[in-house]
């Protein structure tokens, strides 16, 4: 496989994650080849419930297959969520991964669901890259908040645990205050010398297949397609462009913003698991 990868995705939620998700796992490895890339990463909320058949399908493809999860971080229980995504570097990060996720759901269920604590954090940091989560991130959060003092504080805690693993996010979905968090994230990354990362928050393969996320959203949540068009009620957390975009569709999304585009290709060379099956 050449080692050149034209675009790679790195934040996606299968239909293995029954809250948002609605991608088959052979049919992304199928559309991720058709479409011109080489790579691409699963990245269930909490989850690594499709990362075997993911990686066996993707192997047998010829797609490199990229380990990762979108995990919720919290202070303490009472404290309001964030999430990052971590990225398996190696087998190293893959193990700790599976042994971070594993400690949530046995130490930290509530109503809400798993969690992870920030305080566990270096005792797992060894063998993962890190992604900032974009809006949903803390450090997206304090730039929405107009709070660049803590928005540096959590620049500061990453890329010292995470020295040369973390990426600064930036996504264009067509959703409220992206372009603000864009430039403000931009000027922060240039800043502290941190990578930026252009990623596309992907919930299914092609846009016209928004209606039928819609209607998984609605079943999971026990609303109806009318709560989700009132916007005064529900709003619209999701958009029709969270699909899985072409190379060139990115490119020209981020098209002043080079730099995020360079870095998606880079990446997936730094992202090297074997697991080894059959035990």
């Amino acid at each position: 496989m050449s080692a050149n990868f034209p675009f790679t995705h790195f934040h996606l939620h299968s239909e293995y994650y029954l809250r948002d998700g609605i991608v088959p796992i052979d049919a992304l490895v199928k559309s991720t080849k058709a479409k011109g890339m080489q790579a691409v990463a699963l990245t269930d909320r909490m989850n690594l419930f499709a990362a075997i058949k993911f990686y066996k399908a993707a192997l047998s493809s010829g797609v490199k297959p990229i380990i990762g999860c979108d995990v919720i971080l919290r202070d303490d229980a009472n404290a309001p969520e964030t999430s990052c995504v971590f990225l398996c570097q190696n087998e190293v990060g893959y193990r700790h991964l599976t042994q971070m996720l594993s400690r949530a759901y046995t130490e930290n269920q509530d109503e809400r669901g798993p969690w992870v604590n920030y305080e566990w954090l270096s005792a797992y940091a060894e063998g993962l890259i890190v992604l900032s989560g974009s809006l949903q991130g803390d450090v997206g959060q304090a730039i929405l908040n107009n709070d660049i003092a803590e928005a540096e504080k959590r620049l500061a805690f990453w890329s010292t645990l995470f020295e040369n693993r973390f990426y600064i996010e930036l996504q264009r979905l067509d959703k409220p205050n992206e372009e603000h968090y864009c430039r403000v994230a931009a000027s922060l990354a240039k800043k502290w010398d941190l990578p930026i990362i252009a990623t596309n928050n992907i919930r299914f393969l092609e846009e016209e297949d928004f209606e039928a996320h819609e209607a998984r959203v609605c079943i999971y949540e026990g609303k109806t397609l009318e709560d989700v068009a009132d916007n005064k009620r529900q709003g619209h957390r999701y958009s029709s462009k969270q699909y899985l975009r072409t190379p060139s569709e990115m490119a020209a999304c981020f098209q002043e913003y080079p730099e995020a585009i360079v870095n998606a290709q880079e990446l997936a060379k730094r992202c090297n698991v074997h697991i080894e099956l059959g035990k």
